[in-house]
């Protein structure tokens, strides 16, 4: 079995699993003030330093949440309740137009039911998008924007935005600004501090943690208003009993991701590079989309000109090799992706895009397997098809 859907879920690193393990063991609620209860504190307290140290923040902007899709919620929702409480005139809510749906879903739920205005900003035909463009839609009406939210990095095609410039933009006129790091981070040099960003999303299984973990990094002085209402824990932002096993799994994950990035990165683009390089040999014609100068390491984005990706997925399947055509929150839904239509793809050729994700268990007999498959599984995908339009 090949595996080259690491953009979707990654194995759970073993020194993760033995962690959890050990605390499963554990009993205590860390909000109890009695001696178990405080036992658990100090594992969620120490797990949280460590997760601040790898992502160049303060322990208390660390908000632990259930995963990337809750972080991604309370930074739009939050942020715009927030801003909005203080003035009603704050009614924008802007993201790029390849925003994962984990964002641009609760902009569009907020515009639908809480009175918001979503504008989805344009990008390149590489997916990215331009400072100036954010400027210029900023600069219509400074003070109606709530919040921006623009993703570190495509989890389809790759492209790495230019975070800091835009951020930048933002705080010029003293709007916050969220970025989903989800895909980011241990794969790029990621420093929330040095960013100038407001707030940032990490979950935990994108990078050998469990599933059901994550955080949400708030700077100091940002107070978003809560979008689940209970105990009170984690600053009054996410109300809810913290896990303690999953926590300590987390912070062991992004601890040993940020500081083993630099020769992941290499090995992911080695990889990366001999797999293209594979696929164009066999079939001359296959289309690389993203950025080829600017894009995580370990994603590589392919069309395939007159075949259909979710063909194409289960001949590969078939053979073993599992691989995305997109979004796995997307998987089953036979829609073009909305990523390749903003930067400019028509819909059949995104429809005919697979993403083929490297992780940090592949290896090259991975990539063999895949480029040795491909060329059959495209000229019986290409032969289906036209029959089919007969």
């Amino acid at each position: 079995m090949v595996y080259l859907d690491h953009a979707a879920t990654t194995e759970v690193r073993p020194e993760v699993v033995a962690d959890i393990a050990a605390e499963l063991g554990s009993l205590g609620n860390p909000s109890s003030l009695h001696g178990h209860g405080r036992a658990a504190r100090r594992t969620v307290e120490e797990s949280r330093e460590r997760i601040a140290r790898a992502l160049g923040s303060t322990p208390h902007e660390v908000v632990f949440t259930g995963g990337g899709t809750e972080s991604d919620n309370i930074a739009v929702k939050g942020l715009y309740w927030a801003r909005n409480a203080e003035d009603p005139a704050r009614r924008r809510i802007l993201t790029s137009a390849v925003e994962h749906h984990a964002a641009l879903d609760p902009a569009h739920w907020m515009a639908e039911h809480q009175g918001a205005v979503h504008e989805a900003l344009p990008v390149d035909a590489l997916g990215g998008l331009d400072p100036e463009t954010l400027r210029e839609a900023v600069e219509r009406d400074p003070g109606s924007v709530a919040l921006v939210s623009v993703m570190w990095a495509n989890n389809e095609v790759g492209t790495v935005q230019p975070v800091e410039e835009l951020a930048a933009v933002a705080a010029r006129y003293g709007i916050p600004f969220h970025t989903d790091a989800v895909q980011a981070v241990g794969a790029e040099p990621v420093d929330f501090a040095a960013a100038g960003v407001t707030a940032l999303t990490v979950s935990g299984h994108k990078l050998g943690g469990p599933v059901g973990a994550g955080a949400l990094l708030i700077a100091r002085g940002t107070a978003p208003t809560p979008v689940l209402h209970g105990g009170g824990q984690e600053r009054d932002i996410r109300s809810g009993t913290l896990s303690t096993p999953l926590l300590r799994g987390l912070a062991t994950a992004v601890d040993r991701a940020v500081a083993e990035r630099e020769e992941h990165a290499k090995h992911l683009e080695c990889l990366r590079d001999e797999l293209e390089e594979g696929v164009r040999a066999v079939v001359p014609d296959v289309v690389v989309n993203g950025d080829r100068e600017r894009r995580l390491p370990g994603i590589s984005h392919l069309s395939f000109p007159g075949c259909e990706g979710d063909a194409l997925l289960m001949l590969l399947d078939a053979r073993g090799i599992s691989c995305s055509t997109g979004s796995a929150c997307s998987a089953g839904v036979a829609q073009p992706s909305h990523v390749l239509l903003a930067m400019g793809a028509d819909p059949d050729t995104a429809l005919s895009s697979l993403r083929l994700s490297l992780g940090r268990t592949s290896t090259r007999e991975d990539v063999r397997a895949l480029v040795e498959a491909i060329g059959p599984a495209v000229e019986r995908a290409r032969a289906a098809r036209a029959k089919r339009r007969r």
